[in-house]
């Protein structure tokens, strides 16, 4: 196994069976994240960028089975921010140093091309230095179109699973794998920086469907791979499922690192909300983003994708301090920074 590591590192890829049998096993873990991390900081060094997080709606339309927030659930306080509040909280997320701000939502039919192209083109007219980015689901070509063109520059879509199959066990029937993949690649001729990514330990996810999850992200090309555990949220049909685990979600962010050099890749909450320190081990398993939430609390309290989401509570001023410290003491520096990709390759 040891020489198939030496070659991921190299080469930057290996046959599916070889990546198969590196995913199902543990005993070269170690040796993984310190490839990835030597990877890492030949090209990023010890930057660790930030990303704002504004949850501004959690209303949607979609019936996802594995998200707190889908259209079924009768139990979620749904809330939308108003166009003030968002920029009231941009100007926040300013005064403490971030420079890129993620404009989070449900697929909410509230939030027209116009709502969003307006919040977009006022913050890009207020900060003409950072980056906006959103993650607001499926639209079509024209709309991501107009987005970009009032000054959104990043988009982050998850994929969630490349497999088809796998795929129509985690979303009802009315939604489409295949319109996914398009928008991805919609958002990629447009210009954006785009992001995809999956859930690591998904309901009825198998070995092989994450090698596929990795051949595809091969085709995409994305600048940014998020990519988390899976964590049940208790008002959906998943609610009994285990969560992804803490070591195979560390073992793909390595193996992540190696097959996608130049990738941004977060270090998740969902990583931090299954063990206390799991974005820190993130960090070190070759990860280099973090995103902490600027959203007010009284709304981040709603917006709950799964169960015991952590720092529901935390000033945005606090999280960043703590995060900061956090950072510091494995040896990295969190950076006020736009952090754009670097697509060196090595």
């Amino acid at each position: 196994m040891k020489e198939q590591i030496e070659k991921l590192f190299k080469e930057n890829d290996l046959s599916d069976d070889a990546l198969l049998s590196l995913i199902q096993t543990d005993e070269c873990d170690e040796i993984l994240a310190e490839k990835a991390d030597d990877v890492r900081r030949k090209i990023y060094g010890d930057e660790v960028y930030l990303r704002g997080l504004i949850e501004f709606t959690n209303y949607c339309k979609n019936d996802c089975y594995y998200c707190g927030i889908r259209r079924s659930n009768k139990c979620a306080e749904r809330y939308r921010m108003s166009f003030d509040d968002i920029i009231a909280t941009c100007d926040k997320g300013y005064s403490l140093g971030f420079r890129t701000f993620v404009l989070q939502g449900g697929e909410d039919p509230y939030f027209t091309d116009d709502k969003i192209c307006e919040i977009v083109s006022n913050i890009r007219s207020k900060y003409p230095d950072c980056a906006i980015t959103l993650s607001i689901g499926e639209k079509s070509k024209e709309s991501y179109k107009a987005y970009f063109d009032a000054g959104a520059n990043r988009y982050l879509l998850r994929h969630e699973t490349a497999t088809d199959g796998h795929y129509r066990r985690l979303h009802p029937e009315e939604m489409s794998l295949t319109n996914r993949k398009e928008c991805l690649f919609n958002l990629k001729e447009i210009g954006y920086q785009v992001g995809a990514g999956f859930m690591v330990g998904s309901p009825y996810q198998t070995p092989e469907n994450i090698v596929a999850d990795l051949r595809f992200l091969q085709m995409l090309e994305p600048d940014m791979i998020g990519m988390g555990p899976f964590i049940a949220q208790g008002q959906t049909p998943f609610a009994e499922f285990k969560s992804g685990t803490l070591e195979l979600t560390l073992r793909l962010i390595s193996i992540l690192r190696l097959l996608f050099p130049y990738a941004l890749i977060p270090a998740t909450t969902a990583l931090g909300t299954i063990h206390p320190k799991g974005r820190e081990m993130g960090i070190k398993a070759g990860a280099n983003v973090l995103m902490p939430n600027l959203t007010p609390s009284d709304e981040r309290k709603k917006y709950l994708l799964y169960d015991n989401k952590i720092c529901m509570d935390d000033d945005a001023a606090m999280c960043k301090n703590c995060l900061e410290t956090r950072i510091s003491s494995i040896g990295y520096k969190i950076v006020n920074s736009v952090g754009n990709v670097k697509r060196e390759r090595i």
